[in-house]
């Protein structure tokens, strides 16, 4: 089964940028969806964005928008998360999961789950 692994996090501060990355193991994403999403400290988990690996469709919320873009490299079986203009409140683990059936912002649709990067944006 594919597990995903994420890294790139750090600490920034804010208006920078950073590149965060999501690389299959065990196996491949061609099947998958897969998204990203994020808990800041003392907060729910939340959707940040998804692409479909099939298709190239790509989907974000909306706090991200605008901001941050998603990409894939099928050769290097990684998914990409580009976050520019960060800004404090995008202070959070980041996730990376993979969905056997599609893309989807609801988190019980993901079945594979990485340990997640940090990313703390400072003001």
């Amino acid at each position: 089964q594919v597990r995903p692994v994420e890294s790139g996090g750090g600490l920034v501060q804010a208006g920078d940028s950073l590149k965060l990355s999501c690389t299959a193991t065990g196996g491949t994403f061609s099947i998958y969806g897969v998204g990203w999403f994020r808990q800041g400290p003392g907060k729910e988990r939340e959707f940040v964005g998804s692409i479909s690996w099939s298709s190239d469709t790509t989907s974000y919320a909306d706090s991200v928008k605008g901001r941050f873009t998603i990409s894939k490299d099928d050769d290097k079986k990684t998914v990409y998360l580009e976050m520019n203009r960060l800004k404090p409140e995008d202070t959070a683990l980041y996730l990376c999961a993979a969905a056997p059936y599609g893309t989807s912002q609801y988190e019980k649709n993901y079945s594979y789950w990485g340990q997640g990067t940090q990313v703390t944006v400072s003001s």
